[in-house]
């Protein structure tokens, strides 16, 4: 009998952007694809929402609340242990200032300069929709 098939990481992606630059934000060293770059937001929880999912991470990883959430995008992407789900959003700061709280550290980014960063794979296609505006 085959193995069944995991059921796919549902993840949430902010593109938040002020004059012209996104946030990014770098991966701790000793976390899964550590030292590598992604746009803020994480893992949906069990019944969770998209947008909640989003407003949580932002908070616990930013220590900031968003507003003008729109979804803009959903991306698959298969690793060779598991698939993500992405669904990525435009949105805007409304409260606090940008604190890297889950993470090395934290840039705002042109776009044509995102492809200087290592991201994940799963991010690839993203970067070059940004890049190509």
């Amino acid at each position: 009998m085959a193995p069944a098939r995991a059921r796919p990481v549902e993840a949430a992606i902010a593109l938040i952007e002020r004059r012209g630059r996104y946030l990014i934000c770098q991966r701790r060293a000793g976390d899964v694809l550590g030292g590598y770059w992604e746009f803020p937001g994480g893992t949906r929880r069990p019944r969770e929402s998209w947008e909640a999912c989003l407003r949580r991470e932002l908070l616990e990883e930013l220590g900031v609340t968003v507003h003008r959430l729109r979804a803009v995008a959903r991306m698959r992407y298969r690793y060779r242990t598991c698939t993500v789900v992405f669904a990525v959003f435009r949105g805007s700061i409304a409260r606090g200032k940008p604190r890297p709280l889950d993470s090395q550290m934290l840039q705002w980014v042109a776009a044509r300069e995102l492809r200087r960063f290592r991201f994940p794979p799963a991010n690839r296609r993203l970067i070059e929709r940004l890049c190509a505006r």
